[in-house]
Formats: C-alpha cells, sequence, structure tokens
C-alpha cells in the first residue's frame, strides 16, 4: 500500500474529478495510474491499435484480410 501526499488544490480537484466521473477517489487515483503507467511504459503498438484494428470489411480490393496484414507486419517489425 502506497500513500501520496496532496497539497489542498489538488486534494479538491481530485474530490470533483472523481465525483463528476461517479467513482470513488481511490478508484479515480487507480485509473489514473493505470493510463499513466501505460502512457510512460508504453503498449506495443499492436495492443494500443487492438481495438481498432480489422474493423474495416471490405469485399475486394488491396483491403482484403488488412487487419492480419497489420498484425503480422506489426511482429515482423518487434523482432
Amino acid at each position: 500500500m502506497k500513500s501520496v501526499r496532496l497539497d489542498t488544490q489538488l486534494e479538491s480537484k481530485l474530490e470533483r474529478a472523481a465525483r463528476a466521473s461517479a467513482m470513488s477517489q481511490s478508484a479515480f487515483l487507480r485509473d489514473a495510474l493505470i493510463r499513466r503507467c501505460a502512457e510512460v511504459l508504453g503498449d506495443s503498438l499492436e495492443q494500443r491499435l487492438a481495438p481498432v484494428i480489422g474493423i474495416v470489411k471490405s469485399s475486394g480490393g488491396r483491403a482484403v484480410r488488412s487487419g492480419e496484414a497489420f498484425r503480422a507486419a506489426l511482429r515482423r517489425r518487434r523482432r
């Protein structure tokens, strides 16, 4: 368990932001830390783009199986 000291201004912002998000202050802080750690440590490009890879469906042309091709290209690039 960690503890953090906040100045009164930041504590007030935390209270308002948590209330506006309908979250407890602890949950709000955990969420903020998760997001910031991911930002600093960097998820792989494939992980960050996973929600959108392969969304577009096509019946032909160069876009056929583009999601699969993009994933393969990312895997090759990581090596």
